[in-house]
């Protein structure tokens, strides 16, 4: 084995990895597990590999490899059978949310808005209130139809908005005092709800 050199007493050729190159000599230790002179031997030729690449490496003859010269870059390679959380949104839910672009936010919002400033509006009549919420759920039928195109699914979300709206305002009047009438106040919730899901549900 001493007339050899390193790398045939290692069983590998010179543009082994240092990964081979290490294996071998594990494989070899193995194999002549009781040998002492041969261990010494084995060892002997993989510290003179070692010092040859070395030497390589600093004449530029042989490039580093990026995970050896930058290892904090490299990924950690996760254990056999780990499975990564996900933090994707359901099918579902993913199908229901949107994410609307400027336009999208702005006009709904300016219709919205007007409409409440209508209900609002101390001096307007209490029929008025009727008036704006048909025009709020006719809105709300546009803005969600517009998007994909799907009537049924427009009128579902505009009918569960509506509902929502109006027992949410309903349930939150109390806390408004005589600040606001009971009727205009839940038009005002119910023009938010109905924004809420023109603008972000499709």
């Amino acid at each position: 084995m001493s007339e050899q050199s390193p790398y045939e007493q290692l069983g590998v050729t010179l543009d082994a990895s240092f990964d081979e190159i290490q294996e071998a000599r594990d494989r070899l230790k193995q194999q002549y597990s009781g040998e002492r002179k041969l261990l010494e031997s084995i060892e002997a030729a993989y510290d003179a590999i070692l010092m040859d690449r070395l030497k390589l490496r600093q004449e530029g003859k042989i490039k580093v490899p990026e995970r050896i010269r930058f290892p904090e870059r490299a990924a950690p390679t996760p254990p056999p059978g780990f499975q990564p959380a996900t933090t994707q949104k359901p099918n579902w839910l993913q199908q229901l949310l949107d994410t609307p672009s400027r336009s999208d936010l702005l006009w709904p919002s300016g219709v919205y808005a007007a409409l409440a400033g209508l209900s609002l509006y101390p001096g307007s009549p209490e029929s008025i209130l009727t008036l704006t919420l048909a025009l709020g759920v006719g809105s709300s039928l546009y803005f969600l139809n517009r998007k994909e195109n799907k009537f049924g699914r427009a009128v579902l979300l505009t009918v569960m908005g509506l509902i929502t709206g109006l027992l949410l305002g309903s349930l939150l009047s109390p806390a408004i005092g005589n600040f606001l009438a009971v009727e205009r106040f839940i038009s005002l919730i119910t023009f938010i709800i109905l924004w809420i899901v023109s603008c972000f549900l499709r």
